[in-house]
């Protein structure tokens, strides 16, 4: 996409990095560019204006899922697999983070059965029933 206009920073990389830039996740200098562009670009404001809208509501309606602690680190992980060329995993980041952990809360369970259901756990199932 391009309004066809000559800017400093081009349509498309400003896009390709949009999120980027809504997570706040580029340094200041480019960040300023940014801003540049979208003061001076209308039509990547309006793209950025729906993604932000977009982002706020994903934020508003799924915010309060659990999700996996080390979730990030994995993303993070295939990001930089993917940047270096390498290749992927077929498996999903959020389906492998379910899976290991759905394991450590089986492994947690077995163990808290081990030991004859004593601990915290078997404290508030005695407090419950």
């Amino acid at each position: 996409m391009s309004c066809g206009e000559p800017h400093e920073k081009d349509c498309s990389e400003v896009l390709d990095h949009l999120y980027e830039y809504l997570d706040r996740e580029m340094p200041a200098g480019e960040c300023a560019e940014f801003q540049v562009h979208l003061d001076e670009c209308s039509p990547c404001l309006e793209k950025y204006g729906l993604e932000q809208a977009v982002k706020k509501l994903v934020k508003r309606c799924c915010g309060h899922d659990d999700v996996p602690s080390d979730l990030r680190s994995k993303v993070m992980g295939r990001i930089d697999l993917i940047r270096a060329g390498e290749a992927v995993p077929e498996v999903s980041v959020l389906d492998q983070a379910r899976h290991e952990q759905a394991q450590r809360e089986q492994q947690a369970r077995a163990a808290e059965a081990g030991n004859g259901g004593s601990g915290p756990a078997a404290d508030t199932r005695t407090a419950e029933a």
